[in-house]
């Protein structure tokens, strides 16, 4: 894909949900913009392969019995003071639990967003913002404490499952995951327990 990611630096007195509905109003094509360490990002529209591979990662997923396994939901960060961290769209994610009726009033009041500490493990599949997934959203996921992250870096033609996250002080800019078990595309990712090990030969090629 030829599109680069867009970003720009957010005003701290504005609700950066606000800044992502209004960006959204003003495109003249879909989008669906995200929001991370400070800056709204506008992703690049993902192609075939992309959406065709991350889709059959979910589709492994709720093959093995994880029938919260899914895509497409937005989900939320907040810093402790109940600001916005990080408003993100993962490729896949498995969630704890089916929204209850608290998760929809959180959506409800957030515009549309869950609460991020829904997801128990959360996927991102590269494609020319491939920083973006290997750079700030590695570090926010890790922020936001969630369990595991998987990576798929079509870039680097690796796959990663990232587990432990850390967060050292009280910048999230300074979180990460303290293990990493990485493997080259085509070959079985391995995931902790009680995980399915993941094919990653959909993504030989892309």
């Amino acid at each position: 894909m030829s599109a680069e990611t867009l970003t720009e630096p957010v005003m701290t007195q504005q609700d950066p949900i606000d800044l992502l509905i209004a960006i959204e109003e003003a495109s003249v094509a879909p989008v669906r913009p995200e929001y991370v360490e400070g800056m709204a990002i506008v992703p690049p529209q993902p192609n075939h392969r992309h959406n065709d591979g991350a889709f059959k990662l979910a589709v492994q997923f709720f093959s093995a019995g994880f029938e919260l396994a899914g895509m497409g939901n937005g989900y939320r960060a907040a810093h402790k003071d109940g600001r916005t961290m990080a408003l993100l769209v993962p490729d896949f994610y498995i969630l704890r639990r089916t929204p209850t009726e608290l998760d929809e009033s959180y959506r409800k009041a957030h515009k549309g967003w869950y609460p991020i500490d829904m997801i128990a493990l959360v996927g991102e599949v590269t494609s020319t913002n491939h920083e973006t997934d290997t750079g700030p959203k590695f570090r926010t996921y890790a922020a936001a404490g969630v369990p595991t992250y998987v990576l798929v870096d079509r870039h680097s033609g690796t796959a990663h499952c990232y587990t432990d996250p850390l967060l050292p002080g009280d910048q999230p800019t300074e979180a990460y995951y303290d293990t990493d078990t990485k493997v080259d595309l085509g070959d079985p990712l391995l995931l902790p327990a009680p995980y399915p090990a993941l094919d990653t030969a959909p993504f030989l090629g892309s």
